[in-house]
């Protein structure tokens, strides 16, 4: 079931889709509701009914969703949206921008940010076999343009290797006469307490199903992503923290960097909900200074990824001195330059709470 509404930059994957099944190659049956809000309504109980669920959207559309994101969730429904992460009004704009799906964080579900096509594709898949096994929707974030349009080619997985992969959809607690369940009833304190905990709980395992999700795809394809990736860390004196389409750009400043004679490295995180917690910690352990590049802005605080990663990263033995830096806020290029220029910024002064701007 594919219940959808199309919205910039999101539209190309809603055409690609129709055009798919109009061509008869996707078995789906498509909802065309009157918004997002309405889109994300037909999801929940056509996934609690015992189909398989994908839809998409961008920007305003997921916050017009965001009432909804805790229904999903509550639900416990296996949904998986793709959101082309795009700058919020107002003012209106249409650059990338990761906050849209950053305020959703709260919300219940899992997050996946992905660096290219081919690994949005792959991500799709991990996703539905995430969400499907603890039983959260998933979402799979994916920089507007830098991603959403560009064109490059990709590995389509075959149909057999899919079906190996992804068994047929079969949740446990489902819309069904013959079960006798139901959704949505008013629930005391007590019920409401314990579900919230079972939810806290299925996060806590989607770590290891994760793990477990992406080594399989690598085993069956050659390619595994990891809930993070390490690049050119060993050995080095700072490292930078992203997610999305910078992490290509900083490679290419960390390349730069370490010709020069810098020994800097890349931290690309994968994962956000749940997040790596431990892993972060592990991958970050004895480095002297980390810092984050956040394509996102919480006005009063900064950087998100930069609030989370201190979070992580408290209380452990000699931890690094993190700096946040807001890079690439409303789609302003960030060039590898910028990051050099940025990373030599941050090692000439003393971290701070609140994340730096930076052009």
């Amino acid at each position: 079931m594919v219940p959808v509404y199309p919205i910039t930059p999101q539209t190309p994957i809603l055409e690609l889709l129709t055009d798919f099944h109009a061509r008869g190659e996707f078995d789906a049956e498509f909802l065309t509701p009157e918004s997002e809000h309405s889109v994300l309504s037909a999801c929940i109980p056509a996934s609690l009914a015992g189909s398989r669920v994908f839809t998409a959207t961008a920007s305003q559309g997921l916050l017009l969703m965001h009432e909804v994101l805790h229904y999903a969730s509550g639900a416990r429904a296996a949904i998986v949206m793709a959101n082309v992460n795009r700058t919020v009004a107002s003012p209106w704009a249409f650059w990338p921008d990761q906050t849209d799906s950053l305020a959703q964080r709260d919300t219940g579900w899992i997050q996946y940010y992905v660096e290219t096509a081919q690994e949005c594709l792959d991500t799709v898949l991990h996703a539905f076999r995430l969400a499907e096994q603890v039983s959260l929707p998933a979402m799979v974030n994916l920089d507007a343009f830098y991603v959403s349009h560009a064109l490059e080619p990709v590995q389509v997985p075959s149909q057999e290797l899919v079906d190996g992969y992804l068994p047929p959809y079969a949740p446990v607690n489902r819309l069904d006469i013959g079960l006798g369940s139901s959704w949505g009833n008013v629930v005391s304190q007590d019920m409401f307490y314990r579900h919230r905990q079972a939810i806290g709980e299925a996060m806590a395992r989607a770590l290891t199903v994760a793990q477990e999700a992406d080594r399989e795809w690598g085993e069956r394809t050659g390619r595994s992503h990891g809930l993070l990736e390490r690049y050119r860390c060993d050995g080095a004196r700072a490292v930078i923290v992203t997610m999305g389409s910078m992490c290509g750009t900083a490679r290419v400043a960390v390349d730069a960097l370490r010709e020069a004679g810098h020994a800097v490295g890349l931290l690309k995180l994968r994962l956000f909900r749940p997040l790596p917690a431990q892993a972060l910690r592990v991958a970050l352990a004895g480095v002297p200074d980390v810092v984050v590049l956040d394509r996102n802005h919480s006005p009063g605080i900064g950087g998100i990824l930069h609030q989370e990663l201190r979070g992580a990263l408290y209380g452990v033995d000699a931890p690094p001195r993190i700096h946040g830096f807001l890079a690439g806020v409303g789609g302003v290029n960030v060039s590898p330059e910028s990051i050099a220029g940025i990373l030599r910024s941050a090692l000439d002064r003393a971290p701070s709470v609140e994340s730096s701007w930076a052009r």
